[in-house]
């Protein structure tokens, strides 16, 4: 083989591995964008004509669901429910991260705590909503706590695990440079967990949603939860599936955009990760 040869192959086969690594991203980004399409037109032609009171066409719930939007109390449900989220998964994401770092880098404070921890983890989040009513009422405040406590357990552990899997030889090397202990922590520890950690919060997200539905139907007359399950009770069925395509949609947004989040703050570990691949 000729040195002008060895050049050019070296490049072709380099090329074939980026068309290989494009390739399925836009083979999911285009299933990901057309199977919606699909399943809502197939709703759509499905249900057109229906007679089943439990089963409208699909055109009603949405003219029902814009009807809604336009009622300022609909809006405050929206705005309760997204509060609520949204304040109870930013506490559960503060004080998962400090508590894991606390436990990931202290033996004696995991020793004493990590039973306690693994006992309640194993508890389903859903369970805990009928105690803390039970204990608190039927205030916001509940609602806040049950939702915390969902989105908790997954951001700890997934922080503990991050720290703990640092690699050793970063450890040692800031020792040498004789980093401080705030230096290490936020440029050597944070940055090496936070994969882990932000997978933990898209689980912990994944929770939370679910415990702000169940809080809302539990003891509550506020929320989108609330007003579905209301719908449901009262045979208003039209009303009942408008709450449940609002859920679905939310919930899709939310994990769409915290997905662009994560992607976002970790755009170098991505970028490594897709250089190993094409190694």
């Amino acid at each position: 083989m000729t040195t002008i040869q060895k050049p050019l192959r070296s490049r072709t086969r380099q090329a074939r591995r980026q068309r290989a690594a494009r390739s399925p991203r836009w083979l999911l980004i285009g299933a990901e964008v057309g199977l919606p399409v699909i399943l809502i037109a197939a709703w759509w032609f499905a249900s057109a004509g229906s007679t089943n009171i439990f089963f409208p066409p699909l055109q009603t719930i949405l003219a029902r669901l814009w009807q809604l939007t336009q009622t300022s109390e609909f809006l405050i449900d929206i705005g309760s429910s997204l509060g609520n989220l949204v304040a109870s998964f930013v506490i559960a994401c503060l004080l998962g991260v400090l508590l894991g770092l606390a436990l990931g880098t202290s033996r004696f404070l995991s020793w004493l705590l990590e039973p306690v921890i693994h006992f309640f983890r194993a508890i389903p989040p859903v369970a805990l909503v009928p105690i803390f009513v039970s204990l608190l009422g039927f205030e916001n405040e509940t609602r806040i706590l049950s939702i915390t406590v969902a989105a908790l357990f997954p951001v700890l552990i997934s922080t503990i695990d991050g720290v703990r899997a640092n690699d050793e030889t970063l450890d040692m090397v800031s020792r040498v440079y004789r980093l401080t202990w705030s230096e290490r922590l936020f440029e050597v520890v944070l940055p090496a967990a936070a994969p882990r950690i932000l997978s933990g919060m898209q689980v912990g997200l994944i929770a939370a949603f679910v415990v702000m539905i169940a809080s809302e139907m539990l003891g509550s007359s506020t929320g989108l939860g609330a007003k579905t399950l209301l719908a449901q009770q009262t045979f208003t069925i039209a009303d009942m599936w408008a709450g449940i395509l609002l859920l679905g949609i939310f919930g899709y947004l939310a994990t769409f955009l915290f997905e662009l989040f994560r992607r976002r703050v970790l755009r170098w570990y991505i970028a490594a990760q897709q250089q190993e691949r094409q190694l």
